[in-house]
């Protein structure tokens, strides 16, 4: 049956993924000369990383757990193929192309720049200031069971009697000093509060502008006592550098000495909430009215964590170590940047060729 009916058809106008497509292509084609750095002239042609990056954000926008859920959708969703520059009968292509790019696109750190690029995208739109900021972190499940949390010089225990047969750890000492996980030995033993079960998990942070609430920078670490306040130090570090005096806002988790000094040899005034006991501020920060704004804009950040742990399916991560999954954190957040009601419409891009006019060598066909 012959048929003049396109997927650019089928989408309705006013859709708010035409304005994300938009934006998302904006930024890829910032990133062009990174992709010619990835890919052989000669060799196999392969699914462009372009397709591959585009299809990470619909996998957060829609809920799909895995790259194998999102190839079989891909076959009969037809906004999937539109939003990926597919025919309407174009195969989907196979779920282990997502496996062997991964390591291509850590090892060129992809994931950041895109990251990055999102974020010029906003300042060249001028979504975001650079005055004032709030910072958060959280806890990220990862992919490995209390069972793989075994001592690291214990003999090698016996092959389990069945698929998910009874491990019984009462009454021992299970600590990160003697024990590591066999599945993720990057994963940690970590409980957020005294009310609250130990877990085997990453620490996630984010670094939010208050104004808009737009997410400027985000990064997984290992999960310890210390990760939150370093880490925040570390991405107000990577702002750029202003001679006007800024303020950053925390919680009570962040009214430390060595965060409030560090913060503010960066150039912040720090804007945390204090601690009842003893505080490393005090009423020549607190008598400010600009201190109470920052903590009431700060529980804005709860909103991303919520929205990357619920809708985008982060709560617990989908792989294996550190480097990948700061990829995924990467990919959650840059969906929040391109949220329709913060970008208006630029000049579209053109369509790509098949194949992103690059092949790879020794890739999947």
């Amino acid at each position: 049956m012959l048929t003049t009916l396109s997927t650019e058809d089928l989408i309705p106008a006013d859709h708010p993924i035409r304005r994300i497509r938009v934006v998302v292509e904006a930024v890829l084609g910032e990133l062009d000369p990174v992709f010619d750095e990835m890919y052989d002239v000669g060799g196999r042609r392969s699914v462009p990383p372009e397709t591959l990056l585009k299809a990470t954000v619909l996998m957060a926008l829609y809920s799909i757990r895995s790259e194998r859920a999102f190839c079989e959708r891909l076959n009969y969703d037809l906004l999937f193929k539109w939003f990926l520059d597919m025919r309407i009968d174009q195969p989907a292509f196979d779920p282990t192309t997502f496996t062997k790019n991964r390591q291509r696109l850590l090892d060129h750190a992809v994931a950041d720049e895109f990251f990055a690029a999102v974020v010029r995208q906003a300042k060249l739109r001028r979504y975001t200031s650079s005055e004032h900021f709030s910072v958060d972190g959280t806890l990220l499940k990862a992919w490995a069971s209390h069972k793989s949390f075994k001592p690291k010089d214990g003999p090698p225990s016996p092959p389990p009697a069945g698929r998910n047969s009874e491990v019984g750890w009462h009454g021992q000492k299970r600590k990160n000093d003697t024990h590591a996980s066999t599945t993720d030995p990057e994963a940690r033993l970590f409980r957020k509060s005294n009310n609250t079960a130990a877990t085997l998990c990453f620490a996630g942070h984010l670094l939010m502008e208050n104004r808009t609430g737009l997410i400027v920078d985000a990064e997984l670490t290992i999960a310890d006592g210390y990760a939150e306040r370093a880490t925040a130090i570390e991405m107000l570090g990577r702002l750029p550098k202003r001679a006007r005096r800024r303020t950053v806002a925390a919680d009570k988790a962040y009214d430390t000495k060595g965060f409030v000094d560090g913060v503010r040899a960066l150039g912040f005034t720090p804007h945390v909430a204090q601690n009842t006991k003893t505080s490393a501020i005090d009423g020549r920060t607190t008598r400010h009215p600009g201190h109470t704004v920052s903590q009431r804009i700060r529980k804005r950040i709860e909103e991303p964590f919520g929205w990357t742990k619920t809708i985008a399916g982060g709560r617990q991560l989908r792989y294996r170590g550190r480097d990948r999954n700061r990829g995924l954190v990467h990919d959650h957040h840059r969906c929040l940047q391109r949220a329709p009601h913060h970008h208006p419409r630029p000049r579209s891009r053109p369509r790509l060729t098949p194949c992103g006019g690059r092949s790879c060598a020794g890739g999947p066909q």
